[in-house]
């Protein structure tokens, strides 16, 4: 009778164990996603619930796309090894360029758009060049960039402000993706949910992403597991996807409730999704982390460091290019200060979503989670009428606490 009764006591003793096992070896991870869920509850609470208005959500991911799209590519540079203290100044002479080709010269839009992008992409391939191949610092390379760069956009724009821009290049950041389905459909659906109005398509690409992060959630723990390579437990797996799928109904449902999907959240989602392939199902992805793992070892076992460098500058400068179109586009005008003091946040973001100082360690999501936690931050603290000194205090106290607890779970796994 005792022995019957001690076994499921000893199960759930090892289950238990498991999950704490599990969860401390991966803290970082999932510390950051109860960090940003924890804020929200805190902001929505004292907000008296601006915080997750629909109006207030919707503002929220157009105030931070730039700051997103320049995260996914400052993760991979930092990734490798390197930093770049470019990438707001290079996002502010993009923009520049772009006011004087579309609005001074009246060049077409698609086309301006295209040499903004290249001139991005040149820019970044001429800071990797220096970086990868005369072993020059990143640090000082683009430092040197962020100084150059900035007095470009001043001598470009001649120290003033040039706007407006043309409506058709304007929708890149303040546009919305139309409504394809039936309105009676969304007129049923507001009136079910006893709202305004309800942008049907919105609702339905939250529902339909929510169950593929459960299909392919279930179809690669699967595979993991037919493999022995499964680690996760299964009430952690069910935690985190019901959260991450529920997350994304409710921020869509949100979203149906203003003015739908914005063009520039379907230009993040995508941007996310081929990084996060690239970095994590590729091999160019994997020599990425090993490059900035051990540059000597990776070397050694015949990857091409320095192509690896200079293309992840490359892409940087291509990611802050878009990000220049994005800004310029939501604030309708190019300003001499456009991009100012950006790389910070951008930085912040990415080492508060869990990259590492000494490289090698990261993912794109977790930058992706990072920058929307300063977002939140940033946003929370404006709605309680928090003055910019307080906020530039909280955000340093925020990035010195994720260094801090990098080096002490580096210093404890040692």
């Amino acid at each position: 009778m005792n022995v019957a009764n001690s076994e499921p006591t000893a199960s759930a003793t090892a289950d238990t164990k498991s999950i704490r096992h599990y969860l401390s070896a991966n803290l970082r991870q999932y510390g950051l996603l109860l960090a940003l869920i924890a804020v929200m509850v805190f902001f929505q609470i004292v907000t008296d619930g601006t915080l997750l208005r629909a109006i207030n959500v919707t503002n929220l991911l157009l105030q931070n796309s730039y700051i997103i799209i320049m995260a996914l590519g400052m993760l991979i540079v930092i990734v490798a090894g390197h930093i770049d203290l470019s990438v707001g100044s290079v996002m502010g002479f993009v923009g520049a360029l772009a006011a004087v080709l579309i609005v001074n010269y009246d060049i077409n839009i698609y086309l301006a758009a295209a040499i903004c992008l290249a001139t991005g992409a040149a820019i970044g391939a001429a800071q990797g060049y220096w970086v990868a191949y005369w072993r020059i610092p990143s640090f000082i390379v683009t430092l040197a960039g962020m100084l150059v760069f900035r007095g470009l956009s001043l001598w470009l724009l001649e120290g003033q402000s040039v706007g407006p821009f043309p409506r058709e290049f304007q929708i890149i950041a303040t546009g919305f993706l139309p409504d394809i389905f039936p309105a009676g459909i969304g007129t049923s659906l507001a009136a079910f949910f006893d709202v305004r109005q309800i942008n049907t398509l919105a609702v339905a690409s939250g529902v339909v992403a929510a169950a593929l992060i459960v299909w392919m959630g279930v179809r690669t723990r699967a595979l993991n597991q037919s493999y022995g390579m499964n680690e996760e437990p299964q009430s952690i797996f069910v935690a985190r996807t019901f959260i991450v799928a529920a997350a994304l109904v409710f921020v869509t449902y949100k979203l149906a409730q203003f003015r739908g999907l914005p063009n520039v959240l379907l230009t993040m989602g995508v941007l996310t999704v081929i990084y996060a392939f690239l970095t994590q199902s590729t091999v160019i992805g994997r020599r990425i982390y090993a490059l900035g793992g051990n540059v000597k070892a990776a070397k050694l076992s015949g990857i091409k460091t320095e192509r690896l460098t200079f293309l992840a500058f490359m892409n940087m400068g291509f990611l802050a290019a878009a990000a220049g179109l994005v800004f310029a586009a939501r604030l309708n005008t190019a300003t001499p200060k456009a991009g100012f003091a950006l790389e910070l946040d951008v930085i912040a973001a990415v080492f508060i979503g869990g990259a590492s100082m000494s490289g090698g360690v990261g993912t794109i999501i977790g930058a992706v989670v990072g920058a929307f936690l300063m977002g939140v931050l940033n946003n929370g603290m404006s709605i309680m009428g928090i003055g910019i000194d307080f906020q530039q205090m909280i955000k340093g106290l925020v990035l010195l606490a994720a260094v801090i607890f990098d080096v002490y779970n580096k210093n404890k796994q040692g």
